[in-house]
């Protein structure tokens, strides 16, 4: 052992481990500044990055420099200000007057606009993302599988893809996208049918429908570009199959703290892979581990056998051996349906043209130390 090695070890085999300490939650950080800042290290992150933390405003911006004593290769540029613009429209808004130099989770609309200028760039990955709308199987008749099966059906996918989405994307069909190991291609989707949602709700006890709550994202996210709209067109599907959905709209850090404690019916949510795991998205999404508030699993559902899937896949290494317990996870997931999944984004990135290297990772999320601009 020596001051460069570091040595871990587990109560068990775990072998997700690696992939999650890639991930950006899980950096090198200074024993010294963690004890300075005690539990306050976030707001005051020291690391080994390209760049150093100057300061962050809340609500507004972040603002990092060039990090002259980076091991690494140096960064091009002296300063970033990473600013916090909420609204779509006031994003596209700063990036055509060069308020700003890159803009992410654009609207379909000013990703359009945008590709149209020529003073602009566009960058586009299919993400390692899903959008979905989950069921609280806590509450009655959604804790009914042949309920939600009618509401997949119901739902008409490719209308969202091609309306909401504007062809960035497709259609999800599992909890997580296509581009991942441990895909399960030979499930295929609930097919949009009305009369097979009628044919199931009556089965299920409700021949005349229900009413419900369907909570709508209040923000913008990539696997979610304008959930206003797609909650309005998922209410319009449910009507056609006698199903009233009232649509429910809080502010973000309010949706997400009701959710986790399982306040609604119907919510809207999605999640962004960061390390290209299928048990990222399998066991912190749906596992009955992560179904107590504050949940992960807003779904709230539990299923003895996916569970023992998952964690038996956790302690296996080697992705030929953890696929199958995922292929088999994936159809218990199937069958009994705690999400409509809704869809898988492409994530684009629209920036200045005079900004060059500019990169765009599956997961969003990227360094900008070989990025630099021309005067």
């Amino acid at each position: 052992m020596n001051d460069y090695t570091v040595s871990l070890r587990t109560e068990k085999p775990y072998a997700p481990l690696v992939a999650n300490l890639a991930l950006w939650l899980c950096p090198i950080l200074s024993p010294t500044a963690l004890e300075r800042y005690k539990g306050d290290i976030g707001r005051n992150p020291i690391g080994t990055g390209p760049f150093k933390f100057v300061k962050w405003v809340k609500d507004d911006q972040i603002v990092v420099e060039r990090n002259e004593e980076y091991w690494g290769d140096k960064p091009h540029l002296d300063r970033i200000i990473l600013k916090a613009i909420p609204e779509v429209s006031a994003r596209f808004m700063a990036l055509q007057t060069g308020a700003i130099d890159i803009a992410d989770d654009l609207d379909p609309d000013s990703i359009q606009m945008a590709k149209g200028n020529p003073n602009f760039k566009a960058i586009e990955q299919p993400s390692v993302n899903v959008g979905y709308l989950a069921f609280n199987t806590k509450k009655p008749i959604l804790n009914n599988k042949i309920v939600r099966q009618a509401v997949n059906h119901a739902i008409d996918k490719q209308t969202i893809i091609k309306t909401i989405f504007r062809g960035l994307g497709m259609p999800a069909v599992n909890p997580f996208p296509p581009s991942m190991w441990g895909y399960n291609f030979k499930i295929k989707d609930y097919e949009y049918n009305v009369s097979k949602a009628k044919e199931l709700l009556a089965r299920a006890g409700y021949p005349n429908g229900f009413s419900t709550e369907l909570w709508a994202m209040p923000v913008s996210r990539a696997y979610m570009p304008e959930p206003v709209k797609t909650a309005e067109l998922i209410q319009g599907y449910l009507a056609a199959v006698g199903i009233n959905a009232k649509i429910v709209r809080h502010e973000w850090g309010v949706y997400l703290d009701k959710t986790s404690k399982g306040e609604h019916d119907l919510c809207m949510l999605g999640w962004l892979g960061g390390n290209a795991d299928p048990d990222n998205f399998l066991y912190g999404l749906l596992h009955s581990d992560n179904a107590k508030p504050p949940a992960a699993n807003v779904a709230f559902w539990q299923n003895d056998e996916f569970d023992r899937l998952v964690k038996e896949a956790q302690s296996l290494f080697g992705k030929e051996k953890r696929a199958p317990f995922y292929l088999k996870a994936q159809e218990i997931f199937h069958e009994e349906v705690p999400w409509a999944p809704l869809a898988h984004s492409t994530i684009v990135r629209i920036y200045n043209k005079k900004l060059n290297n500019v990169p765009l990772r599956p997961n969003g999320l990227n360094s900008f130390q070989m990025v630099w601009k021309e005067k």
